[in-house]
């Protein structure tokens, strides 16, 4: 059996491929950028694929037998259902061309004869598209994730982390089953030698059924906190979506359709899967236990930063607009020295210099529904491309020569922000070439450029400054 895994820079199908090739199952796995890739690529047989490009998924589906649809648009936009529609249709098809034998599609739990919310319906929509199409569709539901690095679970956690009172609306109340992660992975696999399954939309969940208010007492109660719940009626999702925006780690492009689905009661009712595959049980606090250890043992296999954001990788502005403050400075420090330093960038490092300004410019992205600050990233000493870097997402990675980060913050333009590590000429030492682009949207950007230019002297001539001195001081004490 060949399977196929798409979405596999998500925080479900990257996990989801390695666990695949652990049981070893001959797996492929499909991005729009292999190279992002990263413990699946090492192992399974790589392609590019976009959904929503047809002429891109013949090659990925050729000999496929089942293939995981784990691909969804929610943080890009406003019209992420219309783009669902689209590369669910796309795939149904190419799906059938290729002679697949079935899908399996990983959706939303919630009654579909209430009122849905947008993302809700999306999800299931996307189920009822794959379905037109000629292949059998198997498709499970599920409510919140409890697993180290889901949106979801961040929410719910940092909630209770920080406020020992919370104001809250009435969706606090609403009734949930959630599921830990690991049983979502059981279902996920066991379901490929469950033929009962085939043709068939069956719901997962974890057994215990509690309202958010108790998610986030029992999440308190884990971390040692102990936190009081205050619900009032004029809390609309809008302003629900600021607030979690503001405190919590997830940006206002996640929380709104994450909120808006937080108002309806999302249980299951049918529960034929649990005769059908054995999966371990595991209480709701069993589950914030493992996701809470998980978190602070060290870089996560996955998180739902992966794919937020990178609907298109952006190749550096180059147009006669661009506005430029270009560096090169000198270090006495080895070529690998000073590019180790570069890429410890961001996250508990910091930006190397006025990280006070960095903070509040992260604070001011955030009052305006922006990612900020606080994704970090995934590892505090080794990058890949595609990863967050606070508000950045590394577009290229060239090991030992190259970093360009793009930003993902709130700015009428495109920005860049690019390193160039090589040896001095005279082989003593090495030089960093340090450049910032931006190609301002219209006159505001411009304005905006011209506003900040005294601010980004000072940042980005400190930050050269300090990464040539990180990249010594570790020479000089070795």
């Amino acid at each position: 059996m060949r399977i196929l895994v798409t979405g596999a820079t998500g925080y479900i199908g990257s996990r989801l491929a390695s666990r695949l090739i652990a049981t070893g199952r001959t797996v492929r796995v499909m991005a729009r950028d292999p190279r992002r890739l990263g413990t699946p690529a090492a192992v399974a047989d790589c392609v590019a694929g976009d959904a929503l490009e047809p002429a891109s998924l013949a090659s990925a589906l050729r000999d496929v037998d089942v293939a995981y649809y784990l691909i969804h648009s929610m943080g890009t936009g406003a019209d992420f259902a219309a783009r669902d529609r689209e590369a669910a249709r796309n795939f149904a098809a190419a799906c059938a061309a290729a002679g697949v034998g079935r899908i399996i599609y990983l959706g939303g739990l919630g009654e579909s004869e209430t009122s849905l919310s947008k993302h809700l319906e999306s999800r299931q929509e996307v189920g009822d598209v794959l379905r037109a199409g000629s292949v059998p569709v198997t498709e499970l539901r599920a409510a919140i994730i409890v697993g180290a690095g889901s949106a979801s679970f961040e929410i719910i956690r940092d909630l209770a982390r920080k406020l020992p009172v919370m104001i809250c609306p009435r969706w606090v109340r609403s009734r949930c089953e959630p599921i830990a992660l690991d049983q979502v992975m059981d279902y996920l696999v066991g379901i490929l030698d469950e033929p009962r399954s085939i043709g068939e939309v069956l719901e997962i969940g974890g057994g215990d059924v509690l309202t958010y208010q108790e998610m986030m007492r029992e999440c308190a109660a884990a971390l040692g906190k102990r936190v009081r719940i205050i619900t009032v009626p004029v809390l609309t999702p809008r302003l629900s979506s600021y607030w979690l925006n503001l405190v919590t780690s997830v940006p206002m492009s996640i929380a709104r359709p994450l909120v808006e689905g937080l108002r309806h009661d999302v249980v299951t009712t049918d529960q034929r899967i649990r005769a059908w595959i054995h999966v371990a049980p595991m209480t709701f606090r069993q589950a914030v236990d493992r996701a809470l250890a998980e978190d602070s043992a060290g870089p996560l296999a996955s998180r739902w930063t992966g794919a937020t954001g990178s609907a298109a990788r952006l190749t550096a502005p180059r147009s006669s607009r661009v506005l430029r403050d270009e560096r090169t400075l000198h270090a006495d420090a080895s070529p690998a020295a000073l590019f180790a330093a570069v890429e410890r960038i961001g996250g508990a490092t910091g930006w190397y210099s006025a990280n006070w300004l960095w903070r509040l410019r992260g604070a001011i992205d955030r009052v305006f529904g922006g990612v900020g600050l606080r994704r970090g990233r995934r590892d505090p000493i080794a990058l890949r491309l595609g990863d967050p870097v606070d508000f950045w997402r590394v577009d290229e990675l060239v090991p030992g020569a190259r970093l360009r980060l793009r930003a993902e913050m709130k700015v009428p333009g495109t920005a860049t922000l690019e390193f160039e590590v090589g040896a001095a000429r005279d082989g003593k030492g090495a030089v960093l070439v340090q450049r910032a682009e931006f190609d301002p949207r219209g006159p505001w950007g411009r304005v905006y450029w011209a506003a900040l230019r005294p601010i980004h002297g000072v940042v980005f001539r400190g930050m050269a400054a300090g990464i040539i001195r990180s990249a010594e001081s570790r020479r000089a004490a070795r």
